[in-house]
């Protein structure tokens, strides 16, 4: 008798799933950028605790501009520490820019608020960044109004809030912020504007200053505007009430 012979079918090999998906492969790639990006601004954070800023991206930035336009590039930036800069400067500052810096945490939410409701109204005011708000945006970060610029000016005022300390704050800030056409830092302003050392300046000099900050290349700091003289008024006015600057 015949016997019926059935041909076994081949077992096909099941293909085994990759690894990963390309999905899974963007968040992995993410997760390792946002690991190196926390890691490497952590360490210049903690760097510039104790290490003078050499220049911030403000400065490169205004150097080419200045070097597209044709123009002579100019740049004067001489760091001093705290205890060589006067104190008129530093109160200045505070009743100028931040009249609550030693008491809050980097954030003034109440003049961040005035200045949302004001700016609804079409209505132009001092902006509600607090001098830590300023100092993060000035050594890690570019200029602009974006959402990301903003998230990291947060990110980096808390964590310069929490290394540096008040008075390293404000060393850093009296050091690296704009005080003229390619002029940075108070030593570089006080030679500037009124040919002294920074230690020496008097109130209304420092008020000077502190007058021009929200625009130093259009601003003067002497043979001033009436606008900027009465600010200057204003401002000495206010430093009588800051008192000692105790950090």
């Amino acid at each position: 008798m015949a016997r019926k012979t059935t041909s076994k079918k081949t077992k096909q090999p099941v293909k085994k799933k990759e690894d990963t998906s390309f999905t899974s492969k963007i968040s992995r790639f993410l997760f390792k950028a946002l690991l190196w990006f926390f890691g490497i601004s952590l360490f210049f954070v903690v760097l510039y605790k104790f290490v003078p800023v050499p220049f911030t991206p403000l400065m490169v930035i205004r150097a080419i501009e200045n070097k597209t336009a044709g123009n002579e590039v100019y740049f004067s930036h001489d760091w001093e520490p705290l205890k060589n800069i006067s104190d008129n400067l530093q109160k200045a500052v505070i009743a100028s820019e931040d009249g609550t810096f030693l008491k809050h945490n980097g954030f003034d939410f109440g003049a961040m608020h005035k200045a949302y409701k004001s700016n609804e109204r079409g209505r132009r005011i001092k902006g509600g960044s607090t001098i830590s708000q300023q100092t993060a945006k000035n050594v890690f970060l570019w200029q602009g109004r974006s959402y990301l610029r903003k998230g990291l000016e947060a990110y980096f005022t808390v964590l310069i809030e929490i290394i540096w300390g008040k008075e390293r704050i404000m060393e850093v800030y009296l050091n690296s912020i704009e005080m003229g056409d390619g002029v940075y830092g108070a030593q570089a302003a006080a030679e500037h504007w009124y040919r002294k050392d920074a230690a020496n300046l008097t109130p209304i000099q420092a008020a000077g200053i502190a007058a021009i900050l929200p625009n130093p290349r259009k601003f003067k700091a002497t043979s001033s505007s009436s606008y900027i003289n009465n600010r200057k008024t204003k401002i000495v006015r206010i430093m009588r009430q800051v008192g000692t600057v105790k950090y």
